[in-house]
C-alpha cells in the first residue's frame, strides 16, 4: 500500500496530479534503519519497508508482530508554515473523537501511528455522492467536536495570511514569478474582502483525496500538518477543488453541510474562498520552486495550478463579482 494509506502523515498540500511526480520510494540508510528499531514502543523484532510519496519527510511501515504502524520522519517546516507539535495534538485529538487512527508514540522529529488498511480514495470516490455525503458528515464532526479535545495553543489557519507569508518570501528569494506578485496580491485582498465575517471551526485544511481511507465501516481523515481554526468554507471548497467536483456536487455538498440551500451571498463567499485556495496551491508551488530540495518539475506544477486558478477566478468574476 502507497504512503498515501497511511494515518497522519505528511501529504504536502497538492492536487491530484502531483501524484505523478510521487512514485520513487525514500531509500533507506542505516542509521534511519537503526533508529526506527531503537524505538521504544515495539513488542519484539520488526520489519521496516520504506514508502513512497513523502515529500519533505521520510516514512516507514512497521510490522511488529501481528500489528502494523507507520513511522514518520519529519521537523517543524517554516516555510510551509508546519508546526509538529500542532500536528501531534491534532492527531490526538482526531484519535480522540474516533476520526483518526491512533497515535501511539512521539518523539522529536518521529511520528509513530497505527496503519490503517483500506481502500485510499482518488479524485473519482470523492465524487461519488455516497462518498461525499459520508465525507461531509465526516466534516461536520470534524469541525465541531475537535476543539473539545485539542490539547495545545491554538492555531489559527487563514489563507490569505498565508498568501501573504508567500508573497513575502517570494520577493526575498529569486523568483521568476515577480512580475506576477503585485497583481495577485490585488487579487487577494479583494477575495478576503469577498468571503465576509466567517463562522470559525476547526479545519482540517488540506483535504486530497488520499486523505480520505474507507476501511469498509467507515471514512477515516488522516494528515494534520495543516489542522487550524478557520472558516468551514475553506475546507468545502479545498475539497471541491481538489477533487473537481461539479456545480451540482458542490451545491449538494453546501446543503448537507448547511442544512439548507446557500443563497447568492454564501455562494459568492465559498467561490471566493474557493479562488483564495487555488491561490494558496499556485503559490505554495511558487515557493517550493525556490525551497523544495524535491527532484521534481516544480515550475510545471506552477504553471498548471496558475491556469487552474485563473479559470476558476475567471468563472467567479462573470458569477459574483
Amino acid at each position: 500500500m502507497s504512503y498515501s494509506a497511511i494515518a497522519c502523515l505528511l501529504v504536502v498540500p497538492m492536487l491530484s496530479c502531483l501524484n505523478l511526480y510521487l512514485e520513487q520510494a525514500w531509500p533507506m540508510s542505516t542509521t534511519t534503519e537503526k533508529r526506527i528499531a531503537n524505538l521504544p514502543c515495539w513488542q519484539g523484532d520488526i520489519e521496516i519497508e520504506a514508502l513512497s510519496g513523502g515529500m519533505t519527510n521520510l516514512n516507514f511501515k512497521i510490522t511488529d508482530g501481528e500489528q502494523g504502524f507507520v513511522v514518520r520522519f519529519g521537523e517543524d517546516d517554516p516555510v510551509h508554515l508546519i508546526s509538529r507539535a500542532n500536528e501531534i495534538a491534532s492527531c490526538q485529538a482526531a484519535f480522540e473523537i474516533g476520526v483518526s487512527p491512533e497515535l501511539v508514540y512521539h518523539e522529536a522529529g518521529i511520528l509513530v501511528v497505527r496503519f490503517v488498511e483500506g481502500k485510499v480514495f482518488a479524485e473519482a470516490d470523492v465524487r461519488v455522492d455516497e462518498n461525499l455525503q459520508r465525507i461531509v458528515e465526516l466534516l461536520k464532526r470534524f469541525h465541531h467536536e475537535m476543539p473539545k479535545q485539542f490539547r495545545q495553543i491554538p492555531v489559527m489557519f487563514w489563507v490569505f495570511q498565508v498568501l501573504r507569508h508567500y508573497h513575502s518570501l517570494l520577493l526575498q528569494g529569486d523568483s521568476t514569478h515577480h512580475a506576477q506578485l503585485p497583481e495577485l496580491a490585488r487579487i487577494a485582498l479583494d477575495l478576503e474582502a469577498a468571503v465576509g465575517p466567517i463562522d470559525v471551526v476547526f479545519g482540517h485544511n488540506d483535504l486530497l483525496p488520499a486523505n480520505f481511507i474507507d476501511d469498509g465501516e467507515r471514512i477515516w481523515l488522516i494528515d494534520f500538518d495543516y489542522a487550524g481554526f478557520n472558516s468551514p468554507l475553506f475546507d468545502l471548497s479545498n475539497l471541491a477543488s481538489n477533487n473537481e467536483l461539479g456545480e451540482a456536487q458542490e451545491r449538494f455538498m453546501l446543503e448537507q453541510y448547511f442544512d439548507t440551500s446557500p443563497d447568492h451571498a454564501k455562494l459568492g463567499s465559498y467561490h471566493a474562498m474557493k479562488c483564495a485556495s487555488l491561490l494558496r496551491e499556485t503559490m505554495w508551488s511558487m515557493v517550493s520552486e525556490l525551497n523544495s530540495r524535491v527532484e521534481m518539475d516544480f515550475a510545471d506544477y506552477t504553471q498548471k495550478n496558475l491556469a487552474r486558478f485563473e479559470s476558476v477566478y475567471a468563472e467567479y468574476k462573470n458569477n459574483y463579482h
